[in-house]
């Protein structure tokens, strides 16, 4: 499959885009967190730079149908699975920021539910006084006959703080507003579990790398990270979510215990 696709590979666009502090305003509130006055907190980047696609170019699953920047792979579900950022400097909310972005990799794996196509994007975002480099990926599988959990990984004892998401049905939707997101599994709910076999809505894997970041940065008063990484292990299904450090480490927590998304963050020196 993915030799039809490499030639994905090496592709590029580049856009500018304004983040409004109306924006920075509404997502402070989606996270229940103080809005900055001029900065755009690291992460807070991402309800940039979203795909104006008419109705009518939005597949069955509310993505953009295939085959324009990204490649069209045939596999029907698609998730954020994870990915890799560098900060350097800050950006800020009201500048045009611009973003250069590439298709920097193709690949096929074969696991548990079978046949999976990822595709790695890097981007690339300047701001006056900032910059961030980053890497996203992208994990395509086929649409699944029942609903099978991957395997559970605990979460560890005692972590150093905690604290609760509450990622429910009302902030799924406006963090899908937010980001201009109309992928049904966040608030679709009979298409979330008739279609994709989910056993309810999906928290979206960028809300809980960005409320971790930003609860990581306000337990460190507000210093600045240099890299974070961070992986979806678990679907996180909507409801309350703890967020969890041990030392650098961090995660998403449901309510059984298990790791729904797992983190480490470099901080500035």
């Amino acid at each position: 499959m993915t030799d039809d696709m490499q030639a994905w590979v090496g592709r590029t666009e580049t856009v500018t885009d304004t983040i409004s502090a109306r924006q920075v305003r509404q997502l402070a509130a989606t996270l229940e967190r103080p809005a900055p006055a001029a900065a755009l907190p690291p992460l807070w980047h991402w309800i940039g730079w979203q795909y104006e696609t008419p109705h009518s170019g939005l597949g069955p699953d509310g993505h953009t149908k295939r085959g324009g920047f990204l490649p069209p792979v045939p596999l029907e579900r698609r998730m954020w699975a994870g990915g890799r950022l560098r900060f350097e400097g800050q950006l800020t909310q009201d500048e045009p920021l611009i973003r250069r972005s590439e298709i920097l990799k193709v690949s096929e794996k074969t696991g548990a539910t079978g046949q999976m196509v990822f595709v790695t994007v890097g981007h690339s975002i300047t701001g006056k006084a900032g910059r961030v480099e980053e890497e996203q990926d992208i994990v395509y599988v086929a649409l699944p006959t029942r609903y099978t959990p991957p395997p559970p990984q605990p979460a560890p004892p005692d972590p150093d703080w905690q604290e609760t998401l509450q990622a429910d049905a009302i902030c799924l939707f406006r963090f899908s507003a937010l980001t201009f997101n109309a992928h049904r599994i966040h608030y679709d709910l009979p298409y979330a579990q008739q279609v994709e076999h989910y056993p309810g809505l999906v928290t979206h894997g960028p809300l809980q790398a960005m409320a971790l970041l930003t609860a990581a940065i306000a337990r460190q008063g507000g210093k600045m990270p240099a890299a974070y990484r961070y992986r979806g292990v678990r679907p996180a299904i909507a409801g309350a979510l703890t967020l969890a450090a041990w030392g650098d480490t961090l995660a998403t927590v449901n309510d059984e215990g298990l790791q729904c998304m797992t983190a480490e963050v470099t901080w500035c020196t």
